[in-house]
């Protein structure tokens, strides 16, 4: 590897106000080389060579996202693309803009010298910039861990200076571009604070400090053993049921019947029944996010037990939309979305094969054999026209996707169904990857969009499959999508609190 530094180039001009500041740089830089901070000379040489590569971030990540909750991966994984944005960034222009030679070692004692010298050139730090780069996207999602993160990011900023490698304004430099980064991910991906979704309207209920009258129903199935214990922590007067799948059903209704505060904790599927059960006892709802993607609840603004603890010792909730679905005799509601055509063919391959090999294999494996089955697109009437459809999808509420992120809803309560239809042709693998490119358009030559209150499908085909938050039903003839708007009272931390 060569220097990509040329020594041979002729020096700048004189520069009165850059030359004076190049000599404050070259006092501090002194004054640091100078100091004996006790414990330093054995630590900070040995951070430094740690962050190497990104080696300390990458380690500090993983230690992040082994905590399991959703904050803390979320965290971790936007701190790692903002080490990766700074990285890129200082190694593609930085460095190669300004071509500053590395400072001199003749100050710095020889204990505390780097064993391999860096060859790069000096203007900005890529250690600082990768510091403050993982430091800063963390404490964006999480402000806990980025405090925690911290003490480590600035200690190894310092130690960049304390070894010689790097004058004080190559570490400034460096750290801003750093946490310039993590602004930029921001930018392509906001964070859950930034689309936190607005208090109305709001409900009045029951304030429990110790968690009298809640009956929370745990689907053992989704593994939620660790938040219910915590929970119970922090509310003693609550009453607990752990159940399998096969009787979330029973034992919410048995629930219903003597509590104040219906709860549950588990997936989106277990939510929906808790949904139906509460609105058909006119019960508010406490929900502990306990599945794999529990998008109700995050949507909501709750995704851990503290969450939730906060809402309800302080008494807060909203009134929520519910959709609901009609085909003859059969009907159901769904918190998240209903769908016809090959997704709930998916959720069904899906549902076989995952009890063998795993959710998300199984859902890749699905995806794989639905898509390239020669199936037939779902006919339907839509108005007055019969028409091929190879997915209809209805949203309760507005799906919005910002950036880069997937989309989610900031307005739970917005009376509208989010309708995405993409329509029947050849090659469904091919349309289907178009409409979810296209987003946030509504409409483009593979799908449409449209915001409705309600939908009536008539002409479908007998057997032809419906999901509903992750279930899934037959339905044929006439199907009937509406909303039910602010049905639903459920607990969630207000924003001002």
């Amino acid at each position: 590897m060569s220097p990509d530094v040329d020594l041979t180039l002729p020096k700048p001009g004189r520069h009165a106000l850059r030359d004076r500041l190049l000599a404050l740089d070259s006092q501090l830089f002194e004054f640091a080389a100078g100091q004996h901070w006790p414990g330093a000379e054995r630590v900070l040489p040995r951070l430094s060579r740690s962050a190497n590569h990104g080696a300390l971030w990458f380690a500090a990540g993983a230690v992040i996202a082994a905590s399991r909750t959703p904050r803390a991966r979320r965290a971790a994984v936007r701190g790692l693309a903002s080490l990766s944005l700074a990285s890129l960034t200082i190694n593609t222009l930085g460095k190669r803009s300004v071509r500053r030679p590395r400072p001199v070692l003749d100050s710095v004692p020889r204990a505390r010298q780097l064993k391999r010298q860096p060859i790069t050139t000096s203007f900005p730090s890529g250690h600082s910039a990768s510091a403050a780069a993982f430091a800063t996207g963390v404490a964006l999602e999480s402000p806990a861990w980025g405090a925690a993160v911290a003490p480590v990011a600035w200690s190894v900023a310092l130690s960049r200076v304390y070894t010689g490698v790097h004058f004080p304004s190559d570490v400034l430099a460096g750290a801003v571009l750093g946490a310039g980064a993590a602004y930029a991910v921001r930018g392509l991906v906001p964070t859950r604070a930034q689309l936190r979704p607005p208090a109305r309207p709001r409900a009045e209920v029951p304030a429990l400090t110790e968690g009298e009258g809640l009956v929370l129903v745990a689907n053992t199935g989704s593994g939620t053993a660790d938040r219910v214990r915590t929970l119970l922590d922090v509310l003693p007067g609550a009453e607990v049921v752990e159940c399998e799948p096969g009787q979330v059903r029973p034992e919410l209704e048995k629930a219903a019947a003597r509590a104040r505060v219906l709860g549950v904790c588990g997936g989106d599927g277990t939510v929906n029944t808790a949904a139906e059960v509460a609105l058909r006892y006119g019960l508010p709802l406490a929900v502990l996010p306990g599945g794999t993607l529990n998008h109700f609840a995050y949507d909501l603004g709750v995704e851990d037990v503290r969450d939730l603890t906060h809402a309800l010792v302080n008494g807060q909730a909203v009134r929520v939309d519910l959709g609901r679905f009609r085909c003859g005799a059969r009907e159901g509601v769904f918190v998240n979305t209903c769908s016809l055509g090959v997704y709930p063919e998916l959720v069904r391959e899906r549902d076989r094969w995952s009890p063998r090999i795993g959710g998300w294999p199984a859902g890749v494996l699905a995806a794989l054999r639905v898509l390239r089955t020669d199936g037939h697109p779902l006919e339907a009437q839509i108005g007055t026209s019969t028409r091929p459809l190879w997915l209809l999808f209805a949203g309760n509420g507005t799906y919005h996707r910002m950036g880069l992120a997937p989309g989610r809803r900031v307005d739970l309560a917005d009376g509208v169904l989010d309708v995405r239809v993409v329509h029947g042709g050849r090659r469904p693998a091919a349309r289907l990857l178009a409409a979810a490119v296209a987003g946030p358009l509504t409409r483009s030559p593979a799908h449409a969009a449209v915001q409705v209150g309600r939908l009536r499908l008539s002409g479908v085909a007998p057997g032809s499959l419906l999901a509903y938050d992750g279930e899934v039903t037959e339905v044929e003839g006439e199907v009937t999508l509406e909303k039910l708007p602010e049905a639903l009272t459920v607990y969630r931390p207000l924003p001002e609190s």
